[in-house]
């Protein structure tokens, strides 16, 4: 699906989102300011910035708040905690965009954006959502890593298995065809493949041989 396109204010000036093709983005909503799970989730993705970073990836947040108090939030968690906030918060204040991107639970408020994760490619294709509710925070390290999952996908032409992590093998999809099957079968090592039968085979990504 394409990520909507739409031109927003920020802690950081003005923006719109098809300015960041050619670059990944982690686009994410929370309830609101000055609130405790959303401050520790602030300051996690802060101290994981230069990470999102080195994979091109651009974070940005976002809430019905205003900017004056998004200003005031962050530059409160800066004076308790040293930590600056380095990437733009959206002031949402009519919800039309968290609208445009189901940000707002209609079961849970009118007045709040549900914690949710958008991983947007550099193509603008929206690659992955994930939801959480508003009493519990989000696993930053898992973001990460499912970022780190869909550029190596996407890379190496591999698919990931259960709890993956960056730099373990990766698994190859299963050949769609009786030949490839037999391919396959007749000599995984020179392939590069560790298998456990035919459709279930590991390599390391970029490694061909």
């Amino acid at each position: 699906m394409k990520a909507p396109d739409f031109v927003a204010n920020t802690t950081y000036g003005r923006i719109r989102m098809s300015d960041y093709a050619g670059k990944w983005v982690v686009f994410f909503s929370h309830p609101g300011d000055f609130t405790p799970v959303c401050t520790t989730e602030f300051i996690a993705f802060a101290e994981e910035a230069t990470a999102f970073d080195d994979l091109n990836a651009q974070l940005l947040g976002l809430s019905i708040d205003s900017n004056p108090s998004h200003l005031a939030w962050i530059y409160a968690i800066y004076m308790t905690t040293g930590i600056t906030i380095p990437f733009p918060v959206i002031a949402d204040r009519t919800g039309d965009i968290a609208r445009l991107y189901g940000m707002i639970a209609p079961d849970v408020s009118t007045q709040e954006t549900v914690r949710n994760v958008f991983i947007i490619d550099p193509n603008q294709i929206i690659r992955a959502i994930l939801i959480y509710p508003l009493t519990n925070g989000r696993s930053i390290p898992e973001i990460l890593r499912l970022l780190e999952a869909l550029q190596t996908t996407d890379e190496y032409k591999v698919v990931t298995p259960a709890n993956w992590q960056p730099g373990q093998p990766a698994l190859v999809p299963a050949p769609r065809t009786y030949e490839g099957l037999l391919k396959r079968e007749s000599a995984p090592e020179k392939q590069g493949l560790q298998c456990e039968d035919w459709y279930w085979c590991y390599r390391i990504p970029g490694q061909t041989s």
